[in-house]
């Protein structure tokens, strides 16, 4: 048994009492085959719910820092991380952002699924807010198609982030894969690259319900 089995296998109950999460619309996400999961991100626990509602192996980033911890917590936290599909990148440094994309990339090329949040961070206050086009790039270099989702309630179960999420309902709502062959060959034109970008924050938008703020979360934070 692999060890993403094992922890589907002893977590995903105990997470599924936690959490109850409603799934809906997961027959979208394609049987085989790369695909690219587009989402909101609203707290830490997103990273962990999302994998464990997917029949298939959600290959995702994260911050190293997740995997480095030499704590007892810090330990059990790189078990899991790792052991769902987490590659952990230094997103701080210079490069981050094109690790990231490479990574992506070698993924989707493996026919496996890779699972991003455009907005690059946890939004600061519930909005969503504007995506970054690294989303665009990877589907226009790759083909994959881009199936969009929300996660819906997370932020009210850990507020902020941070500390032990408190149990309750949770709804992970999936939307109908988007392909963009038309853009076939225009992954360095930045207007395409936007416009990309936009049509899934659009589509995010609807399934969360959430407010859309034409800015980047990084920056509303930093203000």
């Amino acid at each position: 048994m692999s060890r993403f089995a094992l922890i589907k296998a002893v977590l995903g109950p105990i997470m599924r009492l936690m959490f109850r999460p409603r799934v809906e619309g997961v027959e979208h996400i394609p049987g085989d085959g790369p695909v690219i999961l587009a989402g909101n991100h609203l707290t830490f626990i997103d990273s962990m719910i999302l994998p464990l509602v997917c029949d298939r192996q959600v290959v995702f980033i994260g911050k190293d820092e997740y995997v480095t911890g030499k704590s007892l917590k810090g330990r059990l936290m790189a078990w899991f991380f790792t052991g769902v599909g987490m590659i952990p990148v230094d997103r701080d440094g210079g490069h981050g952002g094109v690790a990231a994309l490479m990574t992506g990339r070698r993924v989707l090329e493996q026919g496996r699924i890779f699972g991003i949040y455009p907005e690059g961070t946890r939004s600061p206050d519930g909005r969503l807010y504007r995506g970054r086009t690294g989303i665009a790039r990877l589907t226009l270099m790759t083909g994959a198609p881009v199936v969009p989702f929300a996660m819906i309630g997370t932020d009210k179960l850990q507020p902020g982030g941070a500390g032990m999420p408190r149990p309750g309902r949770v709804t992970v709502r999936f939307g109908e894969a988007m392909e963009f062959s038309r853009y076939e060959g225009m992954d360095r034109d930045r207007y395409v690259l936007r416009a990309v970008t936009d049509s899934v924050m659009a589509e995010v938008m609807r399934l969360s319900g959430q407010e859309y703020v034409d800015m980047y979360a990084t920056k509303a934070k930093a203000a």
